[in-house]
Order: structure tokens, then sequence, then C-alpha cells
């Protein structure tokens, strides 16, 4: 199977840069989108062969998830926890027979990081309920997590230390999940690869330069490590300031 996750920073402007181009030609089974930017009605994709299930912020022009699925999943959820946590539309969970796929869009703690509290409040909501999903069956979670986990998962780590993304708390929530049953795919079969990155800031020359931070994930229950065939940043890929990410993997049994 390939699943896929692209924050598209806008699906429709990224729809006018070449997004169809790229999901038709990788042909993947699952393919995750975060940052949509839109309400329901106003856009309109024919994607064939295709189960659409969206999560659209209250906030017009804002935040919002989809998943667009060759495989009808047994149920979808939107959101977890509480209902005032729920109006950004970050979350969407699938539940297939043999795993809960969890599409997320962190919320991002600000360069000034007054949204930090809020974050790693969301963040330990969100770890409880990967648990309780894990311990049913196992998960596949994946998207646009805004934090770069290690030094090696951005370009200026020494200049970065505490700021938006990468403070001791954010990184330290990342460090629990792992160390709690969970797998980051990429790291899994690249440990050491560096200059691996799935953002660029859109200043001048930096994707040039490959000036980047690696905050898109795809991260798995340790149980399903035997069905991992590869994990992938197509780094080449245009339409938004994130890239998109490939997890492949034998359906598990």
């Amino acid at each position: 199977m390939k699943l896929v996750s692209w924050n598209v920073n806008g699906l429709r402007a990224c729809v006018r840069k070449g997004f169809l181009d790229y999901f038709n030609e990788i042909d993947a089974d699952i393919f995750c989108v975060q940052e949509i930017k839109l309400q329901e009605g106003q856009i309109n994709l024919d994607l064939e062969g295709y189960y659409q299930y969206w999560n659209y912020a209250e906030r017009k022009g804002y935040s919002g998830t989809a998943v667009f699925t060759k495989k009808k999943p047994l149920s979808v959820s939107y959101g977890v926890g509480d209902a005032d946590k729920q109006e950004e539309g970050r979350i969407i969970t699938l539940e297939y027979k043999e795993f809960y796929l969890v599409n997320v869009y962190t919320p991002n703690s600000k360069r000034d990081l007054t949204r930090l509290d809020y974050r790693l409040e969301w963040e330990d909501e969100l770890y409880d309920y990967l648990q309780s999903l894990n311990e049913k069956k196992p998960v596949i979670y994946c998207g646009d997590l805004n934090v770069a986990h290690q030094e090696i998962d951005l370009k200026n780590d020494k200049t970065n230390h505490g700021n938006s993304g990468f403070t001791k708390e954010e990184r330290g929530k990342m460090s629990r999940l792992l160390e709690s049953g969970f797998i980051d795919t990429l790291r899994y079969f690249y440990p050491e690869k560096d200059d691996i990155y799935t953002w660029w800031s859109y200043m001048k020359t930096i994707r040039e330069r490959n000036i980047g931070w690696r905050i898109d994930y795809l991260i798995v229950s340790e149980r399903l490590k035997d069905y991992l065939i590869d994990s992938q940043a197509h780094t080449d890929i245009m339409g938004s300031d994130h890239c998109p990410i490939m997890l492949e993997f034998h359906e598990p049994k």
C-alpha cells in the first residue's frame, strides 16, 4: 500500500500549482492533506475511485484536513476530546479492519510561543487518544506535526533551540510518543541521513539551498514494523511550502 501525506498550504492554490498531476502520478491508496484552508462547497475534486472525507475549520481560509482513500473505512471520526478544540478541523480518524489512520495538523505554538501552552495540552490529549486506539489495533499517525524532533531534522539547529517547533517541550512530547511504542518511519529506514526536510520558508533561495525543517511525519505502531517497505520525502514536488511524504507498506493481515 502507498500512503501519502501533504500539507498543501491551501488546497485550491495547490491544485493550481499541479496537485492533481502529482496525485494521479503517485496513485496512493490513501492520500492525506492538511491546511486545506477552505470550507464545504469551495472546491470540487473529481478523484475517481476515491472516497473523500473532510474536516473543515470554522474559520474561513484556515487550517482543515482531508483524506482521500480507495479503501472504504469501517468508520470515520473527526477531532478528539473537548469540543472547543475541534473548531480548527485538525484531526480525522479512519478505522480500517487492521489499523487506524489518524491524519493530523498540529497547532503551531507561534513565533512568540503564545500558543505553546495550548499546544502542549493538545499534545497530551492527542497522546492519550493515540494510546487508546493503539490498545485496540495498530495506528498509522501522519501529518504536519509542527516539530523538528532532533537536531538532524532541521538545517540550523544551533540557532533555533527554543524557537517555535524546536522547543524542548515540543520535542519532548514527540520523544514520549516514540518511546511508548511508535516508530518514526523515516528515521527507522534512514536514522542518520541528514538534509531530509519537508518544509522551507518562502524567503528567496531558501528552498533552493535546502535550508529546511522536517516537521511532517509518518508514524506507526511498533508492531507494524515488519510490514514497512520504505518511507520517503518527495522534496522535488512543488505546490506548497511543504513537500509530500510517502509510506509504502504491506497491508497488515
